[in-house]
């Protein structure tokens, strides 16, 4: 079952890909100092640079994670890039968990693609046997999804458990979310029906499945939203979900989406799912935050746990 909609804009040669087939690690250990060394006293923290910060820490910043996009950047367009690279968001889930969702980057890439190849190859009901294959697709689009940074971004959410140590391999990725902020970050051939160009996009969002019901899904959704109305002033966001899944589908009804418009039943005909594409309306980013705690306070938003246990990307 999927939250949004998978789409692979690459233009790749498939007997080429059949051919070279890189190597896939299976286990990866996350640094345990991403994680504060002290339990956040809140539940939800957002951190970030100003656009004061001093040059010299930017650009340190900037080198230890280069982009390969190889581009002029205007110096607004620096600024946004600075603030994607040091924006985390920090959630202690109701097990006592931690949560760090920030940016994915350079290094992170082929945890991310094993996460989206799994979660994709699972949703189509795909032979294992092929999740080489995805996995190669995937870091396609996302090397070039990265290129377009910063009118588009890909966040990763990190998972420790509260009861144990500072142990890098307690530290595993739980999920992950794309985020398109204006037409220059727009996917190039989008699901249908088609979200405007120019309006922030949230896609191929999946949650670990191991780490599926306890509400992953919804801080994926709500940093998406936070991002968003730090990075552009255009209100309306947009997201895909298919008809069949009803779980996400509350999910995204609980945070305020609503369904914008739908799939004809003719699309039936070139063997896709028929899709929502739904929209909603942010308040300003303070009132994000202040929902996303609220939410977890509210014994009613208790099924939210239940309605990420399917996330996963599918076919567009």
């Amino acid at each position: 079952m999927a939250a949004t909609p998978f789409s692979l804009s690459s233009s790749v040669d498939l007997h080429r890909l059949l051919r070279h087939q890189p190597p896939f690690p299976k286990t990866h250990f996350i640094n345990s100092n991403f994680f504060p060394k002290s339990t956040p006293r809140f539940n939800l923290t957002l951190t970030c640079s100003s656009p004061s910060s001093s040059s010299s820490s930017s650009s340190s910043t900037l080198q230890e994670n280069p982009l390969p996009s190889g581009k002029f950047l205007s110096y607004p367009d620096l600024q946004k890039l600075q603030f994607l690279q040091s924006f985390k968001l920090f959630h202690k889930l109701p097990s006592g968990s931690m949560l760090l969702i920030r940016v994915m980057q350079e290094q992170e890439m082929d945890m991310t693609v094993e996460l989206l190849a799994e979660s994709f190859a699972e949703s189509m009901m795909l032979p294992k046997a092929y999740v080489k294959l995805l996995a190669f697709l995937v870091k396609q689009y996302l090397i070039e999804r990265r290129t377009l940074m910063p009118h588009a971004a890909t966040l990763i959410a990190f998972h420790r458990r509260e009861d144990t140590d500072d142990q890098g391999e307690d530290i595993q990725l739980a999920g992950t979310v794309e985020v398109s902020f204006n037409k220059l970050g727009a996917n190039g051939s989008p699901p249908t029906p088609t979200p405007p160009k120019d309006a922030p996009y949230i896609c191929n969002m999946t949650v670990n499945k191991s780490l599926r019901r306890q509400g992953i899904g919804w801080q994926l959704l709500k940093a998406s939203e936070e991002l968003i109305s730090q990075m552009t002033s255009v209100r309306e966001v947009y997201l895909h979900c298919r008809m069949i899944d009803s779980a996400p589908f509350n999910m995204y009804s609980k945070a305020g989406y609503s369904v914008f418009k739908t799939d004809s039943i003719l699309i039936l005909l070139t063997l896709q799912r028929r899709k929502h594409l739904m929209c909603k309306q942010l308040p300003p980013a303070t009132n994000i935050i202040s929902e996303t705690n609220s939410s977890y306070d509210d014994d009613k938003t208790n099924s939210l746990y239940d309605d990420d246990k399917n996330l996963a990307p599918t076919d567009a």
